[in-house]
């Protein structure tokens, strides 16, 4: 599957006569006769093919004049994995919409996180989504609107306010706009069943099927942080460090979703607390393009076989990621735990868990690098290593956000004292989200290449890999759950 999708008309014919759910994000078929959008995997009779016209984005389809299908809810597929591969400025704009910058900062501060002209920006989105920052924004508003009125009983101008809208007419214009639907004619069509705890807000995150949860979610249980993460009754939960508050978060793996709860401080936040656990569980993979991709190299058929559609366990946090990565530098997990929850009692902010088990929000790079480096339980040149990163993320000569262009950022921490190829591959994959990022020194990769006949040695090993790109980051995956202790902190 290639950018552009939409403009393939045969294609996406297809797709749609066939509704095949795999193909949902990638593009929204828009039907003429009844002003409707729908996914392709959309449950009703298909429209004749002269009927449809095919959009990149909701947004667009919404510019356009069309509403969302009340059967098959358009605006709540999984995101274009695209956003997530690809490291260009269309990518990274639309990493920074997902969480929440226009809302927060309008389009001039969009451009200025990315360097170009807002006329650039705007050109550019254009082209290939067929909308603007400003539209692909309210495309968000709206979905952000429905859910707080679907999951939650808040006061219409509550919500009105918490997804974004500067007045409550626009509120209720957008609304009807996108849906069709007044807002309280949304609420009416809510299942009655529907369980409502004040505070918390109960929702699905959906995701391309085939999903693996095995390694995503025990890593992450894994590697926890006392007081900032824990597994729980099935589900992973940690708090969030946010623009207009925190908040605590969680996860659940169903067969058909990930069951998200979140508590937030600040209901403004909703999008942006979506947006972060959507890209830690690598919900908007396009996992059978990947294993198809994997499955090339007949070693790793037998591993794809045996458990498809392995994500690559993230960050809600770039920062604390790598952070935690300076941490985790030649000592086992176990230690590197102990080491961050040493730091979170020390400088962390507190919070209140309605459920106990949750503590603090993860320092601050600025806390961090305030504090006495001689407090700190490590070799001297870790500690000049630890130093030097946090300095840098907290007066913001790096940048480690969802807009951070992969290579440079990349350049960036190589010539940061301490860091070595596994800390910044460690980075490029779990907190920068380079889905090629490879860790040939990492002795649980190299244990495992060992074991399946692959050279093992780092350089003989990279050549070897070159067929698995652009996905080298899932391949790690797969090569990580070979080994009953796959976790694994080695070399700076």
């Amino acid at each position: 599957m290639q950018n552009g999708m939409h403009t393939d008309t045969e294609r996406c014919v297809r797709a749609v006569q066939s509704k095949d759910a795999r193909f949902d994000g990638w593009f929204f078929t828009a039907v003429l006769t009844t002003r409707i959008y729908c996914r392709p995997s959309c449950p009703v009779v298909p429209p004749k093919p002269e009927n449809m016209t095919f959009y990149p984005s909701a947004a667009a389809c919404q510019q356009a004049g069309f509403r969302a299908c009340k059967r098959c809810r358009p605006d709540t597929s999984p995101g274009s994995p695209e956003w997530n591969q690809r490291a260009d400025l269309v990518a990274r704009a639309m990493r920074l919409i997902a969480d929440g910058t226009v809302d927060r900062e309008g389009v001039p501060g969009l451009a200025a996180r990315l360097g170009y002209s807002t006329r650039q920006i705007e050109r550019q989105l254009l082209a290939e989504l067929g909308a603007g920052p400003l539209a692909l924004a309210r495309a968000q508003r709206a979905q952000t609107a429905r859910l707080l009125i679907e999951t939650t009983a808040l006061p219409m101008a509550e919500i009105a306010f918490a997804a974004g809208f500067s007045s409550i007419r626009t509120f209720n214009d957008t609304v009807r706009d996108v849906f069709a639907l007044s807002p309280t004619e949304l609420r009416n069509r809510r299942p009655k069943t529907t369980v409502l705890t004040p505070g918390t807000l109960t929702l699905r995150l959906p995701f391309r099927a085939p999903l693996n949860p095995d390694n995503l979610f025990g890593h992450l249980a894994a590697t926890a942080v006392p007081g900032v993460e824990e597994w729980r009754a099935g589900a992973y939960r940690r708090t969030l460090r946010l623009p207009y508050g925190h908040g605590i978060a969680s996860l659940t793996p169903k067969s058909d979703h990930i069951a998200c709860r979140l508590t937030l401080s600040d209901l403004r936040d909703l999008p942006v607390a979506i947006s972060r656990c959507r890209r830690m569980l690598d919900l908007d993979a396009d996992p059978v393009a990947v294993d198809d991709q994997l499955r090339t190299d007949p070693v790793l058929v037998p591993l794809v076989d045996k458990a498809p559609g392995r994500r690559v366990p993230r960050t809600v946090d770039e920062a604390e990621f790598a952070v935690r990565a300076v941490l985790g530098q030649q000592v086992s997990t176990a230690a590197a735990r102990t080491h961050a929850a040493r730091l979170v009692t020390a400088h962390g902010e507190p919070v209140d868990d309605p459920e106990g088990g949750l503590t603090h929000l993860f320092p601050s790079a600025e806390s961090l690098a305030a504090l006495d480096p001689e407090s700190l339980a490590m070799p001297q040149s870790r500690r000049r290593t630890f130093t030097t990163l946090v300095a840098q993320l907290a007066n913001k000569t790096l940048h480690l956000g969802v807009e951070s262009d992969w290579a440079a950022t990349r350049a960036q921490l190589l010539a940061l004292p301490g860091f070595g190829p596994w800390t910044v591959d460690a980075i490029a994959m779990r907190a920068l989200g380079d889905p090629d990022a490879f860790l040939p020194t990492d002795l649980g990769v190299r244990r495992a290449a060992q074991e399946l006949g692959l050279p093992s040695t780092p350089a003989a090993l990279t050549a070897r890999a070159a067929a698995w790109r652009p996905w080298r980051a899932y391949a790690v995956q797969y090569l990580w759950a070979t080994d009953s202790h796959p976790i694994n902190f080695l070399p700076a």
